[in-house]
């Protein structure tokens, strides 16, 4: 039905629906547009904190590492594929002592000897990242392991079975000799404690298994880069070699071998024909390791040239900033040891993969 109705002049025209209440509606009145809800733009997931610190980094071998474990609150760490773990925290806690990282949590419930994971192994990661698993035991249990962990001094190395000729003799190593000794670690499968674990194992803070052992060498003499470095490299077990930085400036001669002190110009007799480290104050010795440290990249432990040392020594290593110094008096690390003190292990020309065995477990 249509109506006309005359308004001010104008014809306009309605159409009356039948049968509708609504009433009149213009013919020429525009059709109501309906208006599309618009869509909520999602929230972003929050960046997990090991994603947070990837995206620092532009290395594509870049690894975020974080840390698992009973009353463990611990930042991720930025680590690096193919390398070895640098770093890794040792935890601390009243009444229980910390027994390190290890691959997964029933590796860490179970104290697993092979997965436990250190400075000495080769950071693998999948999506550039990983998770250690941390573990604890109780004083109790340390103490009743009551480890004594050995510490191998080697010097210079020989491809002669017969050994070298002089009064050097004994620091001579048969390189078969050497490499069956290594062989032998290898294959058993010893855990092989970095520095900082050496020292917080002292402090009774850390937990190590007896089946432990430290390999070094002193001098970093040719024979010893030439010879020694690549089986140690080629068979993938930590290794730590002093170094005179006065002599030698470079850097280490693969990644299984990592550089420490062996002084920088203080490998020398001094005035009364002992070694320099017990002739000289505790600020210049403290100098001399300072210089060391800097061409090092590293302070942690120095080896005592001759073995020389007193009360003096020990006061500039510690002015220098070093927790640990290394003698040559044969014995064992404990528990308690004396951390400017710690004995050896010293391998003489002759002695066999069994007298090593014999020495170590």
């Amino acid at each position: 039905m249509v109506a006309i109705a005359l308004i001010g002049g104008g014809v306009t025209v309605f159409a009356l629906l039948r049968g509708s209440s609504a009433g009149p509606v213009a013919e020429n009145s525009p059709t109501p547009v309906a208006t599309a809800t618009p869509t909520p733009t999602p929230t972003p997931t929050p960046l997990t904190a090991a994603q947070r610190l990837l995206s620092t980094s532009a290395d594509p071998k870049a690894c975020a590492v974080s840390f698992a474990g009973d009353g463990i609150a611990l930042d991720p760490q930025l680590q690096t594929e193919d390398t070895r773990y640098a770093a890794l925290p040792l935890p601390r806690a009243d009444g229980r002592v910390f027994a390190g990282w290890y691959a997964t949590a029933a590796d860490a419930a179970a104290l697993t000897l092979p997965a436990r994971i250190n400075g000495a192994d080769l950071v693998a990661c999948t999506g550039r990242q990983k998770t250690l698993y941390g573990a604890w035991t109780t004083p109790e249990k340390n103490a009743a392991e009551d480890a004594g962990i050995p510490m191998l001094m080697y010097h210079q190395f020989t491809r002669n079975p017969e050994g070298e000729d002089g009064w050097l003799r004994a620091n001579y190593t048969y390189i078969g000799d050497f490499d069956a000794q290594m062989a032998y670690i290898q294959q058993s499968a010893f855990y092989l404690p970095t520095w900082d674990e050496l020292s917080a194992f002292i402090d009774g803070a850390l937990f190590l298994p007896r089946h432990s052992v430290i390999i070094t060498d002193d001098d970093a003499d040719s024979t010893w880069l030439e010879q020694a470095a690549p089986v140690v490299d080629a068979r993938q077990l930590l290794t730590t070699s002093f170094v005179i930085t006065s002599a030698r400036t470079e850097g280490a001669p693969n990644r299984f071998v990592q550089q420490r002190s062996h002084t920088h110009d203080m490998h020398r007799a001094g005035a009364n024909g002992k070694g320099r480290m017990v002739n000289e104050d505790a600020d210049t010795i403290a100098a001399d390791l300072e210089q060391s440290a800097e061409i090092l990249g590293a302070k942690e432990v120095v080896a005592y040239p001759f073995g020389h040392y007193n009360d003096t020594t020990k006061e500039g290593v510690r002015r220098a900033g070093f927790d640990l110094g290394r003698t040559v008096e044969h014995g064992y690390v404990r528990v308690g040891t004396d951390k400017l003190a710690l004995p050896v292990i010293r391998i003489n020309y002759g002695m066999t993969v069994d007298d090593v065995k014999d020495a170590i477990g």
